[in-house]
């Protein structure tokens, strides 16, 4: 019967280092449960219905590719792109937390406002957001701009404004906010890589 069976710790340790290392033999000789298949097969379910859209990552200056999968218009999946020269599908913690960012309750979904006097901030409609940073600019620039500094050398230029780029902004937007800046008379224009 089982229960008279009783092992002394000795016989209990000896059994259990014969079972490690038949263990450690199977893994070594390949008798081992290959679990590749059912991890392959678990991510193929995980993704099945989703379409695939390549992205960029937005944190750092590298520039790492990412997949973005999503299921009716709702993302559900970023991870790197194994087919990237410069990421080979992985990403780094940051990286990796792009859709904890995209998915976090916390999040604001819309424009935020504070009137002038006021102490709460206000919903606002994007499109009413950028026409109104369309004219503060404007305004600022028109009231600041200088076509000649005090010793009556050409200045047009405008100090009131500073631009301030960002690390993951592509070459063709670099050149398009340079030209912006350029031909509003901005002169102190900086990117936040460099800081």
């Amino acid at each position: 019967m089982a229960d008279d069976v009783v092992f002394s710790r000795h016989a209990l340790f000896g059994h259990s280092a014969a079972l490690a290392a038949g263990s450690a033999l199977a893994g070594v000789l390949g008798l081992g449960v290959d679990l590749k298949p059912a991890r392959t097969r678990a991510q193929a379910l995980r993704i099945r219905d989703a379409r695939t859209y390549p992205s960029v990552c937005p944190y750092c200056a590298v520039g790492c590719d990412t997949v973005v999968h999503v299921v009716d218009k709702k993302i559900v999946n970023i991870e790197g792109d194994v087919r990237s020269p410069i990421n080979r599908g992985t990403l780094c913690p940051k990286g990796a937390a792009i859709f904890q960012l995209h998915e976090n309750p916390n999040r604001n979904t819309q424009v935020l406002h504070r009137p002038a006097g006021a102490t709460a901030w206000e919903p606002m409609d994007l499109h009413a957001a950028l026409d109104r940073v369309a004219d503060l600019v404007k305004e600022t620039r028109d009231r600041t701009f200088v076509e000649r500094s005090a010793d009556g050398k050409t200045a047009m230029a405008t100090t009131a404004i500073f631009s301030l780029g960002g690390a993951t902004m592509d070459n063709e937007w670099n050149h398009i906010q340079q030209k912006l800046m350029r031909g509003l008379g901005v002169v102190a224009i900086e990117n936040q890589a460099r800081i």
